[in-house]
């Protein structure tokens, strides 16, 4: 792996150090990435993190994983294990067969350290509630799995999750989640730090509210064709949002790329 932006001066960091010594193109060590991608000190931040081919397609075959790569795989791992809980929508926990977060040994003490439970929480986003709570992801996290919904939700959805023992959290009015409540109602039980894996309906959703602090999207180097929606789904903007580039890192023809949000849409 190598950094392509910014550059850095050797001997400013650990990395840099290490870069001169032994060359840019090297592998990363686990904390090595944590340190890159840490949160911000103070206050509630949503990173959003996807991959895409080449050629714009967010998924292939109804799954992220035939466009993923090793360094990829071990950025989304990273970022799992820093984040206090993850993001995801309904269709995307059916589609992606999703689990409970797993313990990593190499972040114990840091999650310790920073006040965090072993694992991320799951949150899984839904109007419909229409989801399988006798799934593992429900049944054996380490951390509870919350469902975040809307304050018309159907009641058998929300009776089938208080019998499963799940705990549903309001964050909108309406029958589903509106988006500019979902990091306070996070915020309220303590998760500040808040990674979203999507899917593209559910980031085009947050999107367009202004809601992503940081989209972390990685572009590997396939081509796939076919009508799979892009990283954000939905309906256009009035006027796109600004983001700016902060890191670019290469690793085997994959790039990952680190934007962050400039708090105003572009002219």
């Amino acid at each position: 792996m190598r950094r392509l932006f910014p550059p850095q001066a050797a001997g400013t960091t650990p990395a840099a150090d290490a870069d001169r010594q032994h060359g840019t193109d090297r592998e990363w060590d686990l904390l090595e990435l944590a340190d890159a991608y840490a949160y911000p000190a103070e206050g509630s931040w949503l990173r959003a993190n996807m991959v895409a081919s080449a050629d714009g397609a967010a998924h292939h075959g109804g799954r992220s994983r035939p466009l993923s790569g090793p360094a990829d795989m071990r950025v989304f791992g990273v970022l799992r294990a820093l984040a206090d809980v993850v993001i995801v929508g309904a269709e995307t926990v059916r589609e992606e067969r999703y689990r409970p977060a797993r313990r990593r040994e190499e972040f114990v003490e840091r999650r310790r350290a920073a006040g965090q439970t072993t694992v991320p929480a799951i949150a899984v986003v839904s109007a419909s509630l229409h989801l399988d709570f006798s799934l593992p992801l429900f049944t054996e996290p380490a951390v509870p799995t919350l469902v975040l919904t809307g304050a018309n939700a159907p009641h058998p959805g929300l009776s089938a999750a208080a019998e499963a023992g799940v705990r549903v959290v309001t964050a909108g009015e309406g029958a589903g989640v509106d988006p500019a409540r979902l990091k306070p109602a996070l915020a309220a039980l303590g998760y500040t730090r808040l990674l979203t894996e999507g899917g593209p309906r559910l980031l085009g959703q947050l999107a367009a509210a202004g809601v992503v602090d940081e989209l972390c999207l990685t572009t590997a180097p396939r081509v796939t064709v076919g009508t799979a929606p892009r990283v954000m789904s939905g309906p256009e903007s009035g006027t796109p949002w600004e983001f700016e580039l902060t890191d670019l890192l290469e690793d085997s023809g994959f790039l990952l790329s680190r934007y962050r949000q400039v708090r105003q849409p572009a002219e």
